[in-house]
């Protein structure tokens, strides 16, 4: 039973370390000469190889998006603290409902920010800046996969001994 609970504390550490490096780093989108992300678009200047950076557009789509990361992160951290509270404080054969519901709503705050930039990154950009996603933004998709599943393996976990 402790190396179950070790193996599902170590899958919530990884969501959250994906989570963290996806939203602070900067690099969702790429090209040669341009990497964007959710605070700041980055060029690179024509006389040097400078990255000259600027703050983000303040578009409302772009807003939701990183309150959606911001909210995720809550959610998750709040998440592993109930998951501790409760593994302390329930009563043999309870159910740890209440850490996979919050975890759960992490992956869906997650799920929404990221498919909101994938619909209107094109509203940001020009199609022909020939941009592509990087790993910042798959990370994103990771973390919301691995999010549902430690989500889901919280509502089925049940307090032994």
């Amino acid at each position: 039973m402790l190396l179950l609970l070790l193996r599902i504390i170590v899958l919530h550490v990884s969501v959250l370390v994906l989570l963290f490096v996806s939203t602070i780093v900067s690099q969702w989108l790429t090209s040669g000469v341009c990497v964007t992300d959710l605070w700041q678009n980055c060029t690179l200047g024509s006389l040097s190889d400078v990255f000259h950076c600027t703050q983000s557009s303040p578009n409302e789509w772009l807003q939701s998006v990183q309150a959606s990361m911001i909210l995720f992160i809550i959610f998750s951290v709040l998440s592993l603290f109930l998951f501790f509270c409760q593994l302390f404080t329930l009563t043999k054969g309870g159910w740890f409902y209440l850490t996979g519901i919050f975890q759960i709503l992490a992956g869906l705050s997650v799920m929404s920010g990221s498919a909101i930039f994938t619909m209107r990154q094109s509203d940001w950009h020009q199609p022909s800046e020939n941009l592509s996603f990087s790993f910042s933004y798959i990370l994103a998709w990771v973390a919301l996969l691995l999010a549902l599943l430690s989500g889901v393996i919280y509502v089925i976990l049940r307090k032994h001994e």
